[in-house]
Parts: C-alpha cells; structure tokens; sequence
C-alpha cells in the first residue's frame, strides 16, 4: 500500500511558545545522526520518510516484556539473570506499563531547556542488594555467528541505553552504570513447520551519559534557529536530497 508524503502541521516547535516542548528519546538520537534533518522535521514539518514497521521484533519484544512479567509479579529472578550469576530481578513499579508505552514513556521535565524528554523503555531490573536499578534493552536479528555490540552502527543502541540511565537518573532514581541487552537471534532450521527459534544472549553496556545534557542544549540551540544548519558530509537522507535537486537543474 502506498503512502503519500506530507508536511506534518502539528506539533512544530515555535520559538515565542513558554510551553514546553516534547522531544523523544529516538528524536534525540535523530539530532545526533543530523541536526539539519531534525530542524526540518520540528521547525519545517519536513520528515524523513518512514520505513516499514518491523513486526517480528515488535513480537519479540511482546513476548519478552510477558516472560519478564511473570517473574515481576512473583519478584523472581529470570532464568537468564541465574545463568549470569546476576542477583537481580525484574523492577516492580506502578508506572512501569506507562513507562514502556511508545506515547508516553519515561518522561522528564528539563525546565532549563523548556523541553520534556521522553523515553519509552523495554525493562528495568534491580538489584536485590543495593536496590540499584539497571536499564535492560531487548533487540532481536537473525544472523550467523555471535551477537556482539562491536558494530559501527550500533552506537544507537549504547546511546538508547545511556539516554534511559539519564533520564531515570533526572526522575530521582539510583541507577547502575552497567545496563544489559538481551538479544534474541534467529537461527536457521532445516524446516520452518511454524516456528522460529532464537538463542537469546546478554550484552552487558556500562555506558556513560555524560553527553547527554549538553546535546539537549546544543538541540534547543539548534531548535532556536531561523534557518536549517549545514547538512552534515555522512547524512543519506540529506546527500539524496542534494544529488535529487543537481539531477533537476542538469
């Protein structure tokens, strides 16, 4: 099914508002990958265009959120936390559906900035002795060989997980250096016979959010100008648009 293009008119940030302004954890990394891509976006109504929903994941993460739930009720811990000699257990908390809900999330008010930073995170843990908290993020791939966080691309992935500490930090909670990624890879089988096995892995990340409180000031800045900043030499979104704009003119 095709989807038409068009310039989002709501919710655009307007410089004259003393209302604050929502940011999204995954528009924070959208600022880092391209702060010309985010003006346009928030100031232009100008998107990037979406891609496909990845539905397979979406499962994985369901299904992962209802095995990790079981265990929160009870106040057990995971087979995987016994396995990695983990005293842990899932974190219990009212607000917890809330805070893994996509539109609402961990949500802090940074008055500083006049924004709310939001955050929709996978699971938090705890450790049973110092009550520590400790940011869990749920990925899922197929692919051969081991599952490791080496890859340049997922830098994303470390900083989703220091953005969350950050953000749990700001709402007053005692949160550990060290988060987890458990990561669910589909594997090959002879025969489908409808079903997909996966081996699932825990990446630990000590992760280090110092970066995140001066790029939400260098992101309001960028919010604050009255036109787009430079398009940066790596930006795909951005160098098409210019090669799109050079084939109109030859």
């Amino acid at each position: 099914m095709k989807k038409v293009y068009a310039i989002k008119k709501r919710l655009l940030f307007k410089c004259d508002s003393d209302k604050p302004f929502k940011i999204s954890r995954s528009q924070i990394e959208a600022f880092c990958e391209c702060p010309r891509c985010f003006w346009l976006n928030h100031r232009a109504g100008l998107r990037r265009p979406s891609g496909p929903p990845f539905t397979i994941n979406s499962l994985v993460d369901t299904n992962l959120k209802n095995e990790f739930d079981v265990h929160r009720a009870a106040q057990t811990a995971h087979p995987i936390m016994t396995a990695h000699g983990l005293d842990m257990i899932p974190f219990a908390h009212p607000d917890m559906d809330d805070w893994r809900f996509n539109f609402k999330g961990l949500q802090y008010a940074d008055k500083a900035n006049g924004l709310i930073i939001t955050g929709a995170i996978d699971d938090i843990w705890q450790h049973r002795v110092s009550r520590q908290l400790v940011v869990v993020d749920y990925k899922a791939t197929a692919k051969n060989g081991e599952v490791t966080l080496d890859d340049e691309w997922k830098i994303s992935y470390k900083r989703q997980m220091e953005m969350y500490i950050w953000i749990l930090r700001q709402l007053g909670f005692d949160v550990d250096d060290t988060g987890y990624f458990v990561y669910a890879n589909g594997r090959e089988a002879p025969s489908f016979e409808n079903r997909l096995d996966f081996t699932t892995t825990l990446l630990p990340y000590s992760g280090n959010s110092a970066w995140v409180a001066p790029k939400i000031k260098e992101l309001k800045a960028c919010l604050m100008m009255d036109t787009a900043p430079d398009a940066p030499e790596d930006c795909e979104y951005c160098g098409y648009i210019a090669a799109m704009a050079e084939r109109e003119v030859a």
